[in-house]
């Protein structure tokens, strides 16, 4: 199937009639159904589908470890936290309607020291290895891929677009005859945006284990629903969530990305790193009284302590060539004929390097506790998650870039999955689609489909190269 046809049937997925943008959050009911989709996809294709505890998927092309060509189909294990399918139910969600395909158990967790080989980018390889008694017992795979889920009222491209043209990569492989030495995965996580849950690239940080499940499992969402709950509706068992198995098969890691700047301006780009960036909330305490009959100078107004902590934000963020977003509000007692009582603002910050994301926050948090004590406020800063500098393995990212006959470098300050796993130990590396406005969570959000599809061939062209 083409790019484009796949491209048609996901997008349309959700998408508001009004707004034309997406509202996925993790477990609602339009992410699950792009799950569904994305399984029938793999079921389509005879991809062996993997799911761990939480519902992170992986689809393993694996024709060389079948003789007959054809992905190895085993049986479901009835035990531990990865279950197996192609497109029917399994542990972590629900498949389609009707859904039917082969069902595969999970490799076991091995150890032991890896077999050089041109899998892996520096020479040295994750891509096969052995028990101690020297028998082979998996091969660790190329996995690429991305998430389906999205922020509140976003755009088609962010997630979807490394899915969508992870299957149509494999395709293009597939067409060509091309068969891999290692195995080919394609991956779909779960909640990289955190629009429901609050803790961005939730999925693959449980799955490397920087998040501790029973953490995880008591976030709630905005109407106080923990994730616990939600997977239990899902037909979910939260005793499985935890670090994830499917991480003991990824050799390699590869996401393709819609770029979400105005930075590069050739068809397809490779990153370099991500930005340290981090996500505070802000909890301004005032003194709720009557919009009416309160003086001016009597009130203690939490609204005009944020307002001025936004104002600050702002100019420090210029001043320092960073970013810095209060981009989420809630107010108490949100009343229109009422001074809040409490106003609780999120920030999210980042910068090019971690000093100056340290200092970034200092500044706007000094002028905070300034201003609160002008206003008789208290203002408390609480961090809820905070990612650190990822620099891609240059001899991967080299790599890369030669086997796109040198696609140019760049960085980025945007959050990815890819980061948590490069920061696990993963080798990981990204390919990014030019964004020609630069609009990016946003149903304004767009790329020209000449240069999805340049993406697509960049990404089996690096795919092949890994994975001979």
């Amino acid at each position: 199937m083409s790019f484009e046809s796949l491209w048609a049937v996901q997008s349309a997925i959700g998408r508001d009639p009004d707004t034309g943008g997406y509202t996925r959050g993790g477990w609602t009911p339009t992410e699950r159904e792009a799950t569904h989709w994305f399984r029938a996809e793999c079921a389509t294709r005879d991809l062996t589908l993997e799911s761990d505890g939480l519902g992170n998927l992986i689809a393993w092309w694996d024709p060389a470890g079948d003789p007959r060509g054809k992905p190895a189909l085993r049986p479901a294990p009835r035990a531990g936290n990865v279950a197996s399918g192609t497109a029917g139910n399994g542990s972590g969600s629900a498949g389609p309607p009707g859904a039917s395909g082969g069902v595969a158990g999970h490799r076991p967790d091995v150890a032991g020291s890896a077999e050089p080989s041109s899998g892996s980018p520096d020479g040295g390889s994750r891509s096969a290895l052995y028990l101690p008694g020297g028998e082979p017992a998996a091969r660790r795979g190329v996995v690429t891929g991305s998430h389906l889920d999205s922020v509140i009222d976003g755009g088609a491209f962010d997630g979807p677009l490394g899915v969508v043209s992870a299957l149509a990569a494999v395709d293009r492989l597939r067409a060509e005859g091309f068969v891999p030495r290692v195995p080919i995965g394609v991956g779909a996580f779960v909640e990289e945006e955190g629009s429901r849950f609050g803790m961005p690239c939730l999925g693959s940080r449980v799955a490397a284990g920087v998040l501790p499940a029973e953490k995880a499992l008591a976030l709630t969402d905005r109407q106080g629903v923990s994730l616990r709950r939600a997977l239990e509706d899902d037909g979910t068992d939260p005793a499985g969530v935890g670090p994830s198995p499917l991480l003991a098969k990824m050799g390699t890691f590869v996401e393709l990305h819609v770029e979400q700047g105005r930075g590069l301006t050739a068809p397809v780009g490779v990153a370099s790193s991500i930005w340290p960036h981090g996500r505070y909330r802000f909890t301004f305490t005032g003194e709720a009284n009557h919009a009416g009959t309160t003086l001016m100078e009597d009130r203690h107004d939490p609204m005009l302590t944020y307002a001025m902590t936004a104002l600050a934000a702002n100019k420090q963020a210029r001043l320092a060539g960073a970013r810095a977003t209060f981009g989420r509000l809630s107010v108490e007692p949100n009343g229109t004929n009422a001074v809040p009582s409490t106003v609780t603002a999120w920030l999210d910050a980042r910068a090019a390097d971690t000093a100056t994301l340290e200092s970034l926050l200092a500044a706007i948090t000094r002028q905070a506790v300034e201003r609160a004590e002008r206003d008789g406020t208290t203002v408390v800063v609480t961090p809820e998650s905070v990612s650190p500098i990822v620099d891609f393995p240059a001899g991967l990212r080299d790599r890369i870039v030669g086997v796109l006959d040198g696609a140019p470098v760049l960085p980025t300050g945007a959050g990815h999955d890819a980061g948590v796993f490069s920061a696990a130990g993963v080798p990981t590396a990204m390919l990014f689609v030019r964004n020609p406005t630069g609009i990016s969570h946003s149903p304004a959000e767009f790329a020209e489909e000449d240069d999805c599809l340049a993406g697509v061939e960049a990404l089996a062209a690096v795919l092949k190269d890994l994975a001979k």
